[in-house]
C-alpha cells in the first residue's frame, strides 16, 4: 500500500486527479473495516421500518420472505461539508531536493497531493460537498463547496492553478470563509504556518464557533525541521528576501530549539482551542491526511 500513498512516486504522475484516485485506492485497499459508518456506501446492516422512513430503503425481498418490513442501512448516507484552505504563499515553493536517493516534492506540491485526495475521498467516495479557497496574503480563488456533476474537475483545477506567491495571511481567507458560511462542516486548513502559533489560533479559532470541525495541516520539509549543513550557510527567507548567514552549530543547537518549540506551540495551542493539529514532513506518506479527515467527518456527523 506505501507505494501508492508515497509522495516521490507520485510526484511522477501528471494527472491531479489520477494521482488522488491512487492515493484514496491504495489508501481503501489497506484499510480494515471500520465498526463505525461514514466510509463507504456499501450496505452495513438491517434495522426496524419507522413511519417515515424512505420507502425506497425497504428490503422487499426481505419483506417478501418473512413479512416484516426492514430498512437497509448504508455507511456514508449521511453528508458532510468539506472546505480546504490552501496556503499559497511563497514559502511553500521549498524543497530541500532529496532525502537520500528519493527526490521531495515542494511542500506546495505535497499540499496539493494532500487537498486533492482528501477531495477525492470526500467527492467520490463519500458523496460530500467540497470547496476550496488558495490564499496568501489575498484570496487568489474560491470554488464554493457543492456535490453537484462537474465539482472535483472544479477543485483540481483550483488545485493546479494555485501558485506560491506573496506572503501569507490568515485573516483575509478566514474572514472570506466565515462571510460565505452557510453550513457547518469540515474546514481544512494547509499550510506550513510560518506565523506566531498565537497569531493562527486567534485568527483560525473562530471558525469552531460556527460548529466546524477544524484541522491543520502542518506541512515542512524535513531540513526545515532538521538541517543538515557541511558548513556556514545563507539562507534566505523566500516571502521576505531577508538573508542570514547560520553555522552548523546554530542549525543543530539553537534553530533546533525554536522549531520545536513552534511546532509543539501549534500543537498545544491547536488542541487546547478544540481544533486538530498533524504535522506532515514532505517526505511522509499521505494516509495520516485522509484518516484525520475520516475522523473529523465521523465527528461531523
Amino acid at each position: 500500500m506505501q507505494r501508492f500513498l508515497n509522495p516521490a512516486v507520485l510526484g511522477t504522475i501528471a494527472s491531479l486527479e489520477l494521482l488522488a484516485k491512487t492515493v484514496v485506492d491504495g489508501f481503501v485497499a489497506g484499510l480494515h473495516r471500520s465498526p463505525d459508518f461514514g466510509f463507504s456506501q456499501e450496505f452495513a446492516e438491517y434495522r426496524a421500518y419507522v413511519p417515515g422512513d424512505d420507502l425506497r430503503h425497504v428490503d422487499w425481498n426481505l419483506y417478501g420472505r418473512t413479512d416484516r418490513t426492514y430498512i437497509k442501512r448504508y455507511r456514508g448516507e449521511t453528508n458532510s461539508q468539506l472546505t480546504i484552505l490552501l496556503d499559497a504563499s511563497a514559502s511553500m515553493e521549498y524543497t530541500s531536493g532529496s532525502a537520500g536517493r528519493v527526490p521531495l516534492p515542494k511542500k506546495m506540491d505535497y499540499a496539493r497531493f494532500i487537498a486533492a485526495s482528501l477531495f477525492y475521498l470526500a467527492v467520490k467516495n463519500q458523496r460530500d460537498a467540497a470547496g476550496l479557497i488558495v490564499f496568501d496574503d489575498e484570496v487568489r480563488e474560491y470554488i464554493r463547496p457543492s456535490a453537484r456533476q462537474g465539482q472535483l474537475a472544479r477543485l483540481m483545477g483550483g488545485l493546479e492553478n494555485a501558485e506560491p506567491r506573496a506572503r501569507t495571511d490568515f485573516g483575509k481567507p478566514l474572514h472570506h470563509f466565515q462571510q460565505l458560511l452557510h453550513r457547518r462542516g469540515i474546514a481544512v486548513v494547509i499550510s506550513d504556518f510560518y506565523e506566531a502559533p498565537e497569531q493562527v489560533i486567534r485568527t483560525i479559532e473562530p471558525l469552531r464557533f460556527h460548529g466546524n470541525e477544524v484541522v491543520l495541516f502542518h506541512i515542512l520539509d524535513p531540513q526545515e525541521l532538521r538541517p543538515i549543513m557541511n558548513g556556514p550557510s545563507l539562507l534566505v527567507d523566500m516571502e521576505t528576501g531577508q538573508r542570514i548567514e547560520v553555522t552548523p552549530d546554530y542549525a543543530n543547537s539553537t534553530y533546533r530549539a525554536k522549531i520545536d518549540a513552534h511546532v509543539e506551540g501549534l500543537r498545544s495551542k491547536t488542541r487546547a482551542a478544540g481544533m486538530d493539529y498533524q504535522l506532515l514532513l514532505t517526505d511522509q506518506p499521505l494516509d495520516r491526511a485522509l484518516r484525520e479527515y475520516l475522523t473529523l467527518r465521523e465527528a461531523a456527523n
